[in-house]
């Protein structure tokens, strides 16, 4: 999860009481929407005493999507693989693609390249076993994917993935590739698709299009860093996790998380997930999965 800094709580104040309007309509943008499967109860020491959510909310991901017609990418931890393979298989079932999240939520950057090598090979074949027909894509947990960790793609290449999306090209106090640039590139012959950031250079810069900040944002700013963002590009990429649906469940700490207003925030909004993503369908946003994308892209030369 990306981490909030005091300057986006800042500016989540600035722009809260904008009441605004913005027409979108560009049957040819695609919005990367992706489900970073996880559960977090498996990183807590009391985690087998929380509620078990997970497959209910994922199985009202699917029938949204299904609504929809629309296919996206599950970047999956191994342990989901080995604790609900039968899930797995559903999301195989419904035309949707299954994509390496690492085997249990570890960060790139607590990881040698050997480490890294086994826990993604591990983990691609947890997913392959579950019923994954095939794994070419990775996210880092956290987007842990920076400067000082690129060696990591050479790592992807030697495993057989093609694609990665686990950088966020902003700065950020945990995991953050300020200079990466917001386009598509190949880095040791991975295509790296990063977070889509508005605005672009800037110290305010959010991933708008996923996660707590298209839940907290007003819904009108969402609407103008879609617009704004791809008027430069013809994508934009989003994350999503089982969690930031379920309005029911009972509060708990997550284990990364200590300051009480970033705890807040993680509930803030959730009833309407759905309801924000249904708008993005009907302003004419097209969901793929990565695979498809990147099958249709005219790549960039080899870094």
């Amino acid at each position: 999860m990306y981490e909030f800094s005091v300057f986006y709580i800042f500016h989540f104040i600035v722009f809260i009481k904008l009441n605004c309007t913005f027409e979108i309509m560009n049957s040819s943008k695609y919005y990367l929407l992706s489900i970073d499967l996880e559960d977090v109860r498996f990183r807590m020491d009391n985690g087998k005493y929380l509620p078990e959510k997970l497959v209910i909310n994922v199985i009202e991901y699917l029938s949204f999507l299904e609504k929809h017609d629309a296919k996206v990418t599950f970047f999956t931890v191994g342990d989901i693989a080995v604790h609900y393979p039968d899930l797995i298989k559903e999301i195989t079932k419904k035309g949707h693609e299954i994509a390496c999240h690492s085997l249990n939520h570890g960060h790139i950057d607590n990881h040698t390249p050997e480490s890294f090598y086994k826990d993604i090979s591990e983990c691609k074949e947890l997913l392959l076993k579950a019923g994954a027909e095939t794994v070419i894509g990775y996210r880092a947990p956290r987007f842990s994917l920076t400067s000082e960790t690129q060696w990591a793609y050479g790592m992807l290449a030697k495993a057989g993935f093609t694609y990665s999306s686990s950088v966020l090209p902003a700065k950020n106090p945990i995991y953050g590739w300020e200079n990466f640039g917001n386009a598509v590139k190949i880095m040791d012959g991975i295509i790296e698709i990063p977070m889509s950031i508005y605005p672009p250079g800037n110290r305010f810069s959010l991933p708008f299009g996923g996660g707590v900040y298209f839940r907290a944002l007003p819904y009108c700013l969402i609407q103008y860093y879609f617009k704004k963002h791809f008027q430069e590009q013809n994508f934009c990429t989003g994350y999503f996790h089982p969690y930031d649906i379920d309005d029911e469940v009972e509060h708990f700490r997550f284990p990364e998380i200590k300051n009480a207003l970033f705890h807040f925030l993680l509930y803030y909004n959730r009833r309407n997930t759905l309801k924000r993503l249904d708008k993005i369908v009907d302003n004419g946003y097209i969901f793929t999965t990565y695979a498809d994308f990147i099958a249709s892209l005219d790549l960039p030369e080899h870094e």
